[in-house]
């Protein structure tokens, strides 16, 4: 294990409680049904046992319990181990149906053409390797698979002054509506340390990824930039309004 992957490691294990209060929180409000038809919007299989999908950076287990109750065959991963248990948790009995190992994302022990889908939520730009963790999910997606990559840029501030002074405009707007401030709220310290580190945080997203994505051998890809539009409660929209979150589905 790397040095960095061990900040990140710590810094998710420590954060392990207070992100599975959030998750607990979609899972008992419309967040819960937004999310689930955006995934059934985007995936194109119907939903049932047949189709394998592989939730990558589960975290809380979010993605694995709302596609699992949608009656998907479930694997979710995730590297930082207190994150599985309170994914397990809050899966409740929906954890027999869910298979959590805990794997980093990078480096997958799942056979070629394992599955029809991945998902990932915030997860790409937190890692040490994205491109190796792209040509890891192409091997384990099946011909014709997708991938369906949540995500944003949210430590380009730490880069761009432009993009810095937009992110203090986010502070002051959710000061004022007197809302929790989603940044503030963790260890914003450690993870922008962690920010600085990782290589995808001062990049262009998400047009860096189309072109790996492309290198790599993935056939269509399409970007859906607004998809914060969606899937975002009001809270969200106003903590993050200078990094809204994209799609990227790419088909192998």
């Amino acid at each position: 294990m790397t040095k960095l992957l061990q900040e990140i490691q710590t810094y998710w294990t420590n954060r392990a409680e207070g992100y599975s209060q959030v998750n607990q929180g979609e899972l008992h409000s419309e967040q819960k049904h937004k999310w689930q038809q955006t995934l059934l919007q985007y995936i194109p299989f119907k939903a049932n046992k047949n189709i394998k999908i592989l939730d990558i950076g589960t975290g809380p287990g979010f993605f694995a319990i709302i596609l699992a109750q949608l009656g998907f065959d479930i694997t979710a991963i995730d590297y930082t181990e207190q994150m599985l248990l309170e994914a397990k948790q809050n899966a409740g009995k929906l954890s027999e149906q869910i298979d959590f190992q805990q794997m980093d994302a990078q480096n997958l022990n799942f056979p070629d053409k394992k599955f029809d889908v991945i998902v990932t939520r915030n997860l790409t730009w937190n890692l040490e390797n994205p491109q190796q963790a792209y040509s890891e999910w192409y091997r384990v997606l099946k011909k014709d698979g997708v991938l369906l990559n949540f995500d944003a840029n949210w430590y380009n501030h730490l880069f761009d002054e432009q993009k810095r002074q937009a992110y203090e405009e986010d502070r002051k707007i959710v000061a004022k509506a007197h809302i929790d401030d989603h940044y503030t709220c963790t260890d914003i310290d450690a993870m922008e340390n962690i920010a600085r580190q990782v290589p995808l945080s001062g990049i262009n997203r998400p047009d860096w990824d189309r072109e790996i994505l492309t290198k790599i051998g993935f056939t269509t890809i399409n970007i859906i930039p607004d998809i914060w539009q969606q899937v975002w409660s009001d809270e969200e929209k106003l903590n993050y309004a200078s990094t809204p979150m994209f799609l990227i589905k790419a088909i192998k």
